[in-house]
């Protein structure tokens, strides 16, 4: 292959130096504080379809980092179709959140988005600088993405009610912890203005 590695970075069909982090959108939702937890999710996927809009008309990428459940052999296009079954839970999520074709996807098998994927070598190519992350569960995958990105240099922000947890309790220490910790941003949604990050 010809060409510094650095060649390789324009390749990518998108190039921002913004991108909207969408972490375990995609959930089926079988376990068993699924109540509890979609009582927060919901209203939290409402803001990030909302969010996610206004980054495409921008031009900012969308990343889907999602679990595979324990599927190995599992994709986001197999998350996405176990989704409209009858009697699962995640339904409504998972209909608010489903991908386009024009977004990108990274199959995470643990808690971060980072850890042993491609995450970072898709957003180097895509020349991101400023890392929107939104999803789900704001002190679980949220925060462990947040903090793998922070230590990679990227800025950070996490808008308030675009994460959710079981408990506000919980996603509120969350949130200290990645704005006292991590120098994230965690205004609102709304707060958020693409074109000035």
């Amino acid at each position: 292959m010809k060409g510094r590695p650095d060649d390789l970075h324009g390749s990518a069909p998108d190039s921002h130096a913004v991108a909207v982090l969408l972490v375990d959108a995609i959930n089926p939702c079988d376990f068993a504080e699924a109540d509890d937890f979609l009582r927060h999710a919901l209203p939290a996927a409402r803001k990030i379809a909302v969010l996610k809009s206004r980054a495409r008309k921008e031009g900012v990428p969308v990343i889907y980092a999602n679990d595979n459940f324990g599927r190995w052999r599992s994709d986001l296009a197999a998350v996405v179709e176990r989704c409209p079954e009858d009697g699962c839970r995640g339904r409504p999520l998972c209909e608010t959140l489903r991908p386009g074709e024009e977004d990108y996807f990274v199959l995470k098998p643990r808690h971060s988005a980072f850890y042993s994927t491609s995450l970072d070598v898709l957003l180097r190519a895509l020349k991101t600088k400023t890392l929107v992350v939104c999803g789900f569960a704001a002190n679980i995958c949220v925060l462990f993405t947040a903090n793998d990105a922070y230590m990679r240099g990227f800025e950070l922000v996490v808008p308030s009610d675009c994460v959710a947890s079981n408990t506000l309790k919980e996603k509120d220490a969350a949130l200290l912890q990645v704005e006292k910790i991590l120098k994230a941003n965690i205004g609102s949604s709304g707060e958020v203005d693409f074109p000035s990050l």
